[in-house]
């Protein structure tokens, strides 16, 4: 199974395993992750999961879409260029070691 080391902006990591095919907002809300509010559980519609991606990951993710792309724009914390909603990252198997950083605030 994959796993996800998630970054709190305190600097706390923790890595889970996060399934296949599961989304890695999932995977935090499972697992009592703060910094992942997912108010909409997952719909793309209000970006509580905006997360930092790790630079090192970002040419391995699908392109942004349409929809995320706008929830970017509304997001609480700055947005970056490794700026990504983590209820649109659905975890593959080549995904295994995927490191995301919390924002300071979601809402």
């Amino acid at each position: 199974m994959p796993n996800v080391t998630y970054i709190a902006h305190t600097g706390e990591s923790q890595t889970i395993d996060v399934a296949t095919g599961m989304v890695v907002m999932e995977g935090a809300v499972k697992n009592g992750i703060d910094g992942i509010v997912a108010e909409c559980g997952g719909a793309c519609m209000c970006a509580t999961c905006h997360v930092y991606v790790d630079e090192a990951w970002l040419d391995r993710l699908d392109p942004i879409g349409e929809e995320q792309e706008e929830m970017l724009g509304a997001t609480a914390a700055e947005r970056k260029s490794n700026s990504r909603l983590s209820c649109q990252i659905r975890m593959r198997p080549e995904f295994d070691g995927l490191v995301v950083r919390m924002p300071d605030r979601q809402t």
